[in-house]
């Protein structure tokens, strides 16, 4: 059996494919062109974000069994088409979500408590203490939409703020624990001082955060987006920063991004996406919140789990 790597990956995931017998080929992005001739040779594939796997591909795709997604979103995968062709599509965000909540709690300190502001203030040798006063999460109720694997490591982090951590879910039921309240939408409208999103990217929750949104909450926030870009309507974000409903936003993805999440599109990059690099109130990050030196080991490992366990169930027929 054959498997195909059409991105990079920790070295431990080909060598536990080994172990189990398949042997791996790499196809370099610069050949991608010829994808189409070649996908019909291997059983499984394993891709990163940067490769689209869309209905004609698949269709050419006639021994594969798996598809094995390192990290998290699916976006990129045609999942309901595959699963009609009895390919069965593997990610593995338990690997990389304690690196989300721990970046998403880095980043809501960042802004809250103006340290990439003042500390860029410092590098050009000014020194500002009463503009740069921060805001404490002890006390605050922290909303949370989207209870996974990335919404509950944030709130796991939390656990020792001693702030409120509430939490929706439109998929699931009965998670609330020690460090988190299961709510309705309705709570998180009323009671959130900063709402974080760990929502995955689909065609429900694509410009989710829009302008509708924002009204419906009741208090000024704080927003805190680690999941995907295109959940956020980016003009009705900056419109409401502007307004002051948005008190400031720690923004680890963008919409502007393209698929490989490595690149924006750059050529006539929208006024929207200006005023944020501009802005005090607002902190960036280049979509690395799930990006350590830890979690690029576990993601490899825990695919390569999933993988074994799909080789047993399917051997035991």
């Amino acid at each position: 059996m054959k498997v195909l790597f059409m991105d990079t990956a920790h070295p431990i995931l080909e060598a536990k494919l080994h172990e189990m017998g398949f042997e791996c080929e790499h196809l370099l992005l610069t050949k991608l062109p010829m994808l189409t001739e070649i996908i019909g040779d291997y059983e499984g594939i394993i891709i990163r974000s940067k490769i689209k796997i869309d209905k004609s591909l698949l269709d050419k795709a006639l021994k594969l069994r798996f598809i094995g997604r390192i990290g998290s979103g699916m976006e990129s995968i045609d999942t309901d088409y595959a699963q009609s062709k009895g390919i069965v599509c593997l990610n593995s965000p338990e690997g990389n979500r304690i690196a989300v909540g721990e970046h998403a709690v880095g980043l809501l300190l960042c802004l809250l408590n103006k340290i990439a502001l003042s500390d860029g203030q410092l590098r050009r040798g000014v020194r500002i203490r009463e503009s740069n006063r921060g805001t404490e999460i002890y006390g605050k109720t922290i909303g949370i939409i989207g209870y996974g694997n990335m919404g509950s490591a944030f709130a796991k982090c939390l656990s020792g703020f001693n702030a409120q951590v509430i939490a929706y879910d439109k998929y699931k039921r009965n998670f609330g624990c020690e460090c988190v309240r299961e709510v309705n939408i309705d709570e998180v409208f009323e009671k959130a001082d900063m709402l974080s999103l760990h929502t995955p990217l689909t065609e429900e929750t694509t410009y989710m955060f829009n302008d509708i949104f924002i009204q419906k909450m009741k208090k000024p926030f704080y927003l805190l987006n680690t999941s995907r870009g295109k959940v956020v309507d980016t003009s009705a974000l900056v419109n409401h920063l502007k307004k002051g409903k948005i008190l400031g936003a720690a923004l680890d993805v963008i919409e502007y991004e393209n698929i490989s999440f490595e690149s924006f599109e750059e050529s006539d990059l929208p006024d929207a996406y200006k005023f944020l690099l501009a802005s005090e109130n607002v902190v960036m990050t280049p979509h690395i919140a799930g990006w350590t030196v830890e979690s690029k080991i576990k993601m490899a490992e825990v695919l390569a789990e999933k993988i074994k366990a799909l080789e047993l169930i399917q051997t035991s027929f």
